[in-house]
């Protein structure tokens, strides 16, 4: 399975599973880890996990297997490792505390600052 289509499945499962402020990263030219990011906020640590489960079934039904998930009760984020691709399940709490979006794109605002001036 390609992994464009691969995140589309993620996304529309994050989305049906009631998944708050969905937004994929791609990292592609940043790490050489992972291909995409994706950071969804849950409204509780059984949410999160709830929301990595179902990421995790999705992705098998469709000859993906998870390489892992981390992340216990009471820590505000799961992290679900796709190979490709890694869902951030997190509280609002820790995705305001940890603010992914912005360490991952010091590159593009430091671009996009030097393009506009």
């Amino acid at each position: 399975m390609q992994t464009k289509a691969l995140l589309k499945i993620i996304q529309d499962v994050l989305d049906e599973r009631k998944g708050l402020n969905i937004v994929t990263l791609d990292v592609i030219k940043k790490s050489s880890f992972t291909d995409y990011m994706v950071v969804v906020t849950g409204t509780s640590d059984r949410h999160l996990h709830a929301l990595c489960d179902y990421a995790s079934e999705k992705s098998k039904e469709n000859g993906i297997k998870p390489l892992g998930m981390e992340g216990g009760l009471g820590s505000g984020w799961v992290l679900l490792d796709l190979g490709d691709i890694i869902v951030h399940a997190m509280t609002a709490q820790a995705r305001d505390f940890y603010q992914l979006e912005k360490l991952w794109s010091v590159g593009d605002v430091k671009e996009m600052q030097q393009n506009v001036g």
